[in-house]
């Protein structure tokens, strides 16, 4: 073994063109497959972090159309979480608004999320320092008290023991620090700072905002659970009928899907593309050596001749096969730990349990799993590419090549037949990729191109944490959004500002709402449940949505003004077709609970459509409120489950205003930091970063692929006008014209290009549906995307052939017979 070891490295360093050009394709195929792999391995197949995380799930109302929510109001938790089937559960925020800290230093909003008294023994975590929460702690008007995260303590507070048992300031209010948690631990949603929920048991607040968590009881299965939660869930509605219709029911989904759900096919996806390209640049390097082998048919002659056997010679070229797949292999872990890097500085935010780019080390993701799939792809790839050559180059026939000698040769009809299949096969896949990357181009281009309702351009936005007690009515809010509308309109440069409470294109509130004077449908309380928004005057004016009907809210439409509401034209189409809905009265939220409880609203105005839940969604119906006129309950629960957020339209570059605003907050609030200043832009393309990441690596994939096949085409080509010179001379000699040289030569490598792309189109015609769930705007089976791609396909085959024989027109016939 050691002497086979030693001979190919020889063979390998003897040529040293061949050697580069096959490690480097196989580097680049191995690299990207360990990169994808690393990412899955951390996202889809490694278990949570927790003590026997297969028993977490999350609870979930589920409806007839396949479609399923996780927030929960807490009368369903209170009932949900008797399932016999579980034996832990805790209720915790969706999002979080975060909350502003203003102890030793200058104040800073941290992340923030209410969790009931059980949440860390949920999941089996403990602190380091201190104590979880006890049940007097969570009941409601508890005291005030906080754990909080290890990176936390040691960033703000130098890791001071001493931390535990002293207050610190949190949105002006004194919390006990109780607890501190391990430096290992990470919450999901992320959080610096844990503060018990204290929510009312028997509350009738049915606003769905909150997370319930459980634990199966051992030997438990989801599909129990999900069978007695069916139970549980009519259970519910036998009591509550008014909050829960016949459509809705309970189930469970593990914490594991839940939390992949939104990229396991795509991660899928792009494990297959990169290992379709790890297949083409095997054919590559099966091609080469098969091109290699012609060259060294004599040697082997020669060595077989002498005695050596069949098993012998087969082991010694897959010796040298598997030492390029180790070589390439080598190089593929250094690509794949860049190209990682590179990936997740390009990724979207949704890939959970992944690192950010800038904060992660060259090797941080780089371990024993990751290391042992490198080798054994490495490995399967030798045998792979390196199988079917050895078996046909082991078996030479003598008297052929010693008669040769070191004339040319067409290598056999087997081996021709052998690289004409792989270039075929070349072909093929990467049609199939190609395909794809372009209907995920066109997908792009159709989310870019979406109006989106609003002028995105010259706008500056920034969120800040408002919860608990200093603003947690309308008159504080009516009174906080004037002075910093003031304040902000007041600077150079700023055309107009104002308040939302959340902006367009970012997770937001649905309300159910009542038409006065028409039945509801079925006979149900509501005539239909959208998208509510809180904003203050001059929204529309920064945002640039246009009036299409009525006015726009002013300063009349206060605290003290009569309630008014503003509907967007999808709204008015659907409710009322026909009729002016400019006088007509809306109510909200009337039976949610005494939080929800609102007057009689006037529809003062219809304004253009907003794409508020994302460019590849269909335009919702939207309500708009003003923030001075919504009820107090929803004020302080609204500021208390999402940041507020504040929106400037300026007149040249926003960015340029972001240190200067922060001074202006503080002028208003001295204890109110900002946060995620973003300008609007950045927001929306932000909304569309799936989309692009999906086209840019499949892009990049389909890009390697094709120059892949175009080295294979031009590879062959080039082989086959080298070994056929004596044929070509003797053509030329006999009379044969440039034109028909071309067209021979030309002929042979448009027939492989033909057929890989026939069975390529078939191929990408049954694969491509598995992007079905990544389009917008383009089908799965475009034709023009088809026939498109397929026509580029064959022009970079048309040119790779194209050298090759233009080199077999120059054919000197007398040199060419003379060197035979």
């Amino acid at each position: 073994m050691l002497h086979d070891l030693r001979y190919a490295i020889r063979m390998l360093l003897k040529s040293p063109g061949f050697t580069a050009i096959a490690v480097a394709a196989l580097a680049l195929g191995i690299g990207a497959n360990t990169a994808i792999f690393t990412v899955i391995d951390r996202i889809l197949l490694r278990p949570l972090p927790f003590k026997e995380a297969d028993r977490l799930v999350f609870l979930l109302r589920k409806f007839p159309d396949g479609n399923f929510s996780p927030s929960i109001s807490i009368p369903k938790y209170e009932v949900w979480k008797t399932a016999a089937s579980i034996e832990d559960a805790s209720v915790y925020d969706f999002v979080g608004a975060g909350m502003n800290l203003s102890s030793d230093g200058l104040p800073e909003q941290v992340k923030t999320i209410h969790v009931s008294e059980n949440y860390f023994h949920l999941f089996r975590v403990s602190p380091v320092l201190g104590r979880t929460f006890a049940h007097e702690e969570d009941v409601p008007n508890g005291p005030k008290v906080t754990v909080i995260s290890n990176g936390l303590w040691k960033r703000r507070f130098g890791g001071d023991p001493g931390m535990l048992g002293r207050s610190m300031l949190l949105n002006g209010e004194p919390y006990t620090v109780i607890g501190v948690m391990g430096g290992d631990y990470e919450s999901d949603p992320k959080a610096d700072v844990f503060i018990p929920l204290q929510a009312d048991p028997n509350t009738t607040n049915q606003g769905h905002y909150l997370l319930v968590g459980a634990r199966m009881k051992p030997g438990v299965t989801l599909a129990q659970l999900n069978a007695e939660l069916k139970l549980v869930g009519d259970k519910f509605r036998r009591l509550y009928p008014k909050w829960m219709d016949k459509t809705e029911s309970v189930g469970a989904m593990t914490m594991r899907d839940f939390e992949t759900g939104q990229v396991k096919s795509t991660l899928w996806i792009l494990l297959g593309a990169v290992g379709l390209v790890l297949l083409i640049a095997c054919a590559n390097v099966a091609n080469l050596l098969l091109v290699r082998a012609a060259a060294r048919s004599k040697e082997i002659a020669v060595r077989v001749a002498i005695g050596a056997g069949r098993k012998h010679i087969f082991q010694q070229l897959l010796t040298e096969s598997l030492l390029l797949a180790g070589l390439g292999g080598a190089i593929g872990i250094f690509l794949g730990t860049v190209g990682l890097r590179l990936l997740l500085s390009f990724a979207p935010g949704n890939l959970p349990r992944m690192p950010e780019a800038e904060t992660m080390s060259a090797f941080a993701l780089l371990d024993g799993r990751i290391l042992l799939f490198t080798i054994g792809l490495s490995l399967l790839t030798g045998v792979v590419f390196g199988l079917v050559p050895a078996l046909q180059i082991s078996r030479p026939d003598l008297n052929q090549a010693l008669r040769e000698g070191g004339a040319r040769t067409t290598g056999g009809s087997k081996r021709q037949f052998t690289r004409s299949t792989l270039v075929v096969t070349e072909i093929a896949l990467s049609l199939v990729l190609l395909i794809g990357a372009a209907l995920l181009i066109r997908t792009f281009m159709s989310v870019s191109s979406v109006q989106t309702g609003f002028d995105a351009s010259n706008v500056l936005t920034m969120k800040t944490s408002l919860a608990g007690k200093k603003y947690d009515n309308a008159r504080k809010m009516e009174t906080l959004i004037r002075n910093m509308q003031d304040h902000f309109e007041a600077l150079p440069g700023v055309e107009h500002a104002a308040y939302a409470f959340n902006l367009p294109v970012e997770p937001g509130v649905d309300l159910p709402f009542s038409i006065v004077g028409r039945p509801a449908p079925d006979g149900g309380p509501y005539n239909g449940d959208h998208d509510y928004r809180l904003v203050s005057p001059h929204y529309f004016e920064a945002m640039r949505i246009p009036l299409r009907r009525g006015r726009l809210f002013n300063n009349s439409d206060s605290n003290s003004g009569a309630p008014v509401v503003i509907i967007n034209e999808a709204f008015a189409k659907k409710y009322w077709p026909k009729d002016d809905p400019i006088g007509q009265s809306i109510m909200i939220g009337h039976g949610l609970g005494p939080e929800f409880e609102d007057k009689v609203r006037v529809i003062i105005g219809v304004v253009g459509n907003v794409h508020e839940d994302g460019l590849d969604q269909e335009l919702p119906p939207i309500y708009y409120v003003p923030e001075a006129q919504s009820p107090d309950g929803m004020v302080a629960l609204g500021n208390r489950i999402l940041p507020s957020s504040w929106i400037l339209r300026t007149r040249g570059n926003p960015g340029s205003l972001a240190g200067i605003v922060q001074r202006e907050v503080l002028k208003v609030d001295s204890q109110l930091p900002v946060a995620q200043v973003y300008p609007m832009k950045e927001i929306v393309a932000k909304s569309t970063a799936r989309q692009n990441f999906n086209m840019l690596l499949l892009g990049i994939f389909a890009g390697v692929a094709l120059l892949l096949a175009a080295v294979g085409i031009y590879g062959v080509m080039a082989y086959t006008v080298e070994q056929r010179t004596a044929e070509i001379g003797i053509r030329v000699a006999l009379g044969a014209q440039q034109s028909q040289m071309l067209a021979l030569v030309m002929r042979h490598g448009l027939v492989l290009a033909g057929i890989g792309v026939a069975i390529g189109l078939g191929a990408a015609f049954g694969l491509t549906r598995l992007l079905a769930r990544l389009l917008f705007g383009v089908k799965a089976s475009d034709p023009w995307t088809f026939i498109g791609v397929a026509a580029v396909l064959a022009l970079v085959a048309l040119l790779a052939c194209l050298i090759p024989a233009r080199r077999a027109t120059r054919v000197d016939p007398v040199i060419a017979l003379r060197s035979e």
